[in-house]
């Protein structure tokens, strides 16, 4: 390899660099079981974005309508963190899924069992509160809080 493809492989990151070097990663959740495309595959972060964007939204929403009667304020915060904490940990441990993940067509599974268990649900819930672990991503695309609750969002 030239010493000015290993200086510029940092503006395409490693993975791009391990890539060109052979390196086969093959596709995400090749390494669950998990189909490359359709329901079943890992969820990807546009979804995932989009279903945590309208989660909070309602949070937001039922904090400040029912709670607090008003919008903004460290108050309305806390509380819609609050909905948010309680909602997704009573709809992943009962049905699979919270209305945001459902209106994008997304499932949270475990990995072993397929259905999630409150435990799980509830450290998942918590580590996602705390945002940083979410924002920490494996090769296929799943957060710490996935990873170390062991489930994994899919495709519906």
């Amino acid at each position: 390899m030239d010493k000015r493809d290993a200086i510029g492989s940092w503006l395409s990151g490693p993975r791009a660099a391990a890539e060109d070097a052979g390196v086969d990663f093959g596709y995400r959740g090749q390494q669950l079981g998990l189909p490359e495309e359709g329901p079943g595959s890992i969820a990807r972060p546009g979804r995932r974005l989009g279903a945590l964007a309208v989660d909070w939204a309602m949070s937001v929403l039922i904090a400040s309508q029912l709670i607090t009667q008003s919008y903004g304020g460290p108050a309305t915060s806390n509380w819609a963190l609050l909905v948010f904490f309680a909602m997704g940990v009573l709809t992943v441990a009962t049905i699979g899924f919270t209305p945001g993940k459902r209106l994008f067509g997304l499932r949270v599974i475990a990995l072993d069992t397929g259905r999630v268990n409150p435990a799980r649900a509830l450290l998942r819930t918590v580590l996602l509160c705390l945002a940083l672990p979410a924002l920490i991503w494996d090769r296929d695309g799943r957060g710490l809080h996935d990873r170390l609750a062991k489930t994994v969002e899919v495709r519906i």
